[in-house]
């Protein structure tokens, strides 16, 4: 009776692992038909769908060698208007913020002082010219009393004497003349350039000090200066020192995105880098003849050196950045995503400018970017055309 016990418990744990390899065999089976149906539909090992981008293909082109920094305009030419003598201020004679022109009158400044100043100095002038008349016949008359002995030489010397003297301060007295003469014309200030008038800093019937009061400023429009400066980095990568020579092209992107009609030309390049802002100080010239331009004015300038060939232009899109650098992901033979390191450059409209790390002929993903990873199966196309496959869902 035991031994038949014992013949069950074994026959019963033998019927368990039957079962247990029955049901191994099934899952291999059902794994196997899945791995075939998955391999048979077309899709990579894994049941991933290869994925459709848009790729192009790169070719080698040439490119200007450009660099754009914050810049901002100034007038060519801003003048200070100070009286060149003090008094009260009359009248203004301009209208301001309108256009002046060289010797245009712009204030009045009392002249009744001057006038009487001038007055009192031909006055001057006249009694030492009637001073030297007196002196020259004086002298004549002891002459003809020396030929006879009738007085010493020392008495006629004397009268020479006082006659060059009194010549000489008539010389005195006519550069008085000619002094209270500049004054009284100082009374009407004119202005010494032409360009736009500035406003005007006092009031009629204020007092105003000689070469000190500011009355207004002019500025100069036309041509406009434009001032800006690149960073040591900045002019190596434009290929060295810029001067008048260097810069082949000057352009002013203003602050709506647009270019200014007129190119410009460097007038001034430091000779040295600014050791405090490590800047090379720069400014350009451009012509500005419909005043649209004004002084204090932020833009922004493009300068251009030379040419740079060999070399390609992506998408900005599809310039990625990671902990290594900036990267694009490029399509092998197998049309698989590889992440491949580049060396960028400026922009060159809306394309970054690849300077190595790509090749000609290889195709370079602009799409999808963001659910790609390197190895992941695609199927790529042209910009435009539709894709060979597609996507499983």
């Amino acid at each position: 009776m035991q031994a038949k016990k014992m013949n069950q418990v074994v026959l019963n744990k033998s019927l368990r692992h039957i079962a247990i390899l029955a049901a191994i065999g099934i899952t291999l089976n059902l794994s196997a038909c899945s791995k075939g149906d998955s391999a048979g539909a077309g899709g990579p090992v894994g049941g991933m769908p290869a994925m459709p981008v848009t790729v192009i293909s790169m070719e080698p082109t040439n490119v200007p060698i450009t660099a754009e920094a914050v810049a901002q305009t100034e007038g060519a030419s801003e003048v200070e208007i100070r009286p060149r003598v003090g008094g009260i201020l009359l009248k203004r004679l301009y209208q301001e913020g309108t256009a002046v022109k060289s010797g245009q009158p712009m204030f009045l400044i009392d002249p009744v002082p001057y006038q009487i100043a001038l007055s009192l100095a031909k006055a001057q002038m006249a009694q030492q010219q009637a001073k030297i008349d007196q002196t020259k016949r004086e002298a004549a008359r002891l002459q003809t009393l020396l030929e006879t002995q009738s007085i010493s030489q020392r008495e006629y010397d004397n009268a020479v004497s006082d006659n060059a003297t009194a010549v000489a301060t008539l010389q005195q007295a006519l550069a008085a003349v000619h002094e209270a003469e500049l004054n009284l014309s100082y009374s009407t200030v004119l202005a010494p350039s032409s360009g736009i008038s500035g406003r005007f800093q006092f009031s009629e019937g204020a007092l105003v000090s000689a070469n000190t009061s500011l009355l207004t400023t002019i500025v100069q429009l036309s041509p406009i200066w434009v001032r800006f400066s690149f960073s040591d980095n900045e002019i190596k990568e434009l290929g060295g020192q810029l001067n008048q020579t260097t810069v082949k092209k000057v352009s002013l992107i203003l602050p709506d995105g647009t270019e200014y009609k007129q190119e410009g030309k460097l007038n001034f390049a430091a000779s040295q880098i600014d050791p405090t802002l490590g800047t090379q100080q720069l400014r350009a010239e451009f012509n500005n003849a419909d005043k649209s331009l004004l002084p204090g004015q932020f833009a922004r300038i493009r300068v251009t050196t030379g040419t740079r060939e060999g070399v390609f232009i992506v998408p900005q899109t599809s310039v990625l950045t990671n902990d290594q650098g900036k990267f694009v992901y490029v399509i092998n033979q197998k049309n698989e995503a590889v992440s491949r390191p580049v060396v960028v450059g400026d922009w060159s409209g809306k394309g970054w400018v690849i300077l190595s790390g790509l090749t000609t002929g290889e195709k370079v993903v602009t799409d999808n970017l963001l659910k790609l990873h390197p190895g992941r199966s695609v199927v790529p196309h042209a910009p435009g055309k539709a894709p060979a496959m597609s996507p499983r869902k």
